[in-house]
């Protein structure tokens, strides 16, 4: 019965050790293991020695129970499958030691040797138990700690593999970024090229231009110097002309001053003219009809124009370039504001004795009688004086929006200015119809509107 359960006890821990699989063989020095494979790790296992004597065999499997710490730096890899044959051969050894025992114990002492065989059985499985418990629990721990180890090594490995994501999605963005980069140069690159080319182009445009306007530059100082020239024999002649209309002017002076005499002479003697009125009832058209009636001092006159059925005062020269002049235009300290309006200028404002305008409408009526000529008369704030004048002046009606006319030019103001200019037509802050770009209205205000164009 002992027998049986001992044989019993061999055969699970061999079937313990065969789940694991084990790997059995011997060593430099002849000693027999058993070794284990479990996870990464490896587990060799010296077998106790026997000498063929059960009782010796036994006792030394008892003196042999820890082998394994004796022996340890002396294990090489395949310690479990020689302690497995050796645990074989034990097994073995003990099997034909029971055997014998169990003769012996029938043939002699079938009592006793079978009380001596349960202890020596019991002795025998309680060291195998502890050897079994031992060898267990060591394996328990390293399996923990190969367990622990592992769970680390999966961490670090788990860490590692996020990192590697990581800096495989910054990798790629950073290439991406490069690559737009490298598209957003190329654009770049095309751009400068077409704007390179477009430069080219205008350069060769513009040098092209610069050629012709310094052609066209050359021709027109050209023509400027012809026409200077010719502007300067025309002034000669005109002066020439304006000299002998002078000495005609005094002369015509000299028979008016003649026939006044006269006309006193007739009247002191007591001679009577025929249908004679006072001078005062005359209907003068103009300042020049009075100056020929014997008014020779300058002020304000009535005088009555043809097709307007009202009389109107006028200012009258009489002094300036043999007199008879009528003032259409007077400026003199600024205290009448010529801001105004097409209507204002179109019927006149201010006063003849003072700052004024006629009226559009007088000068067209005044200018369609016979032939006039004008003069402008400037004075600067230093007492320098310049003048223009005119042979043959007038304007157009309201339809032709007062239309300058001139022609015959002589004086020291120059022929050409932007006070006046031949077929303009009149302009005021609300009427623009000059033909500048800018408006000479809105620029430069006043009476200046009027003179930009053809007031005076």
């Amino acid at each position: 019965m002992a027998s049986g359960f001992l044989f019993a006890l061999c055969l699970a821990l061999i079937a313990r050790t065969e789940c694991n699989v084990p790997r059995k063989g011997t060593d430099g020095n002849g000693r027999r293991y058993s070794r284990i494979q479990h996870g990464q790790c490896t587990y060799t296992f010296l077998l106790p020695e026997h000498d063929g004597n059960c009782r010796e065999g036994a006792t030394a499997d008892q003196y042999n129970a820890n082998a394994l710490q004796r022996d340890a730096p002396q294990m090489d890899q395949d310690f479990p499958s020689q302690k497995i044959q050796r645990l074989e051969h034990v097994m073995e050894n003990y099997t034909q030691w029971l055997q014998k025992l169990e003769n012996y114990i029938v043939d002699n002492m079938k009592s006793e040797m079978v009380q001596m065989q349960q202890n020596a059985v019991q002795n025998q499985t309680a060291t195998m138990l502890e050897i079994g418990t031992s060898l267990l629990s060591q394996t328990a721990e390293q399996t923990r700690k190969l367990t622990d180890v592992e769970t680390q090594v999966l961490n670090q490995t788990s860490r590692l593999e996020i990192q590697l994501l990581e800096n495989s999605l910054s990798t790629y963005k950073l290439e991406k970024q490069l690559i737009q980069q490298t598209h957003e140069i190329i654009k770049i690159h095309e751009k400068n090229s077409l704007l390179e080319n477009k430069i080219l182009e205008m350069e060769v445009r513009h040098k092209v231009e610069l050629d012709t306007l310094k052609t066209e530059k050359e021709t027109l100082q050209g023509l400027v110097s012809r026409q200077n020239y010719i502007i300067q024999e025309l002034e000669k002649q005109l002066t020439k002309a304006t000299t002998n209309n002078s000495i005609l002017q005094k002369q015509q002076m000299e028979l008016m001053d003649t026939v006044h005499n006269l006309v006193k002479l007739c009247s002191k003697e007591g001679v009577s003219i025929k249908n004679s009125k006072r001078e005062e009832e005359k209907p003068f058209r103009d300042c020049a009809d009075l100056y020929h009636a014997g008014f020779n001092k300058s002020g304000v006159y009535t005088i009555y124009i043809n097709n307007v059925s009202e009389p109107k005062k006028v200012h009258c020269n009489m002094e300036t370039v043999g007199g008879g002049w009528t003032v259409i235009q007077h400026r003199d300290d600024g205290t009448v504001d010529f801001q105004r309006s097409w209507k204002e200028y179109k019927t006149g404002f201010g006063s003849p004795s003072g700052e004024f305008w006629l009226g559009n409408e007088f000068i067209f009526a005044i200018t369609s009688q016979r032939q006039y000529s004008l003069r402008i008369d400037l004075m600067d704030w230093e007492g320098n004086h310049a003048h223009s004048q005119y042979d043959r002046f007038h304007i157009g009606n309201e339809k032709q929006n007062y239309r300058l006319y001139l022609k015959g030019h002589s004086g020291t103001a120059g022929k050409q200015s932007s006070l006046i200019l031949h077929g303009a037509d009149f302009s005021t802050k609300d009427a623009d119809n000059d033909n500048c770009m800018c408006k000479c209205a809105l620029m430069l205000t006043g009476g200046l509107v009027v003179r930009c164009l053809w007031s005076f």
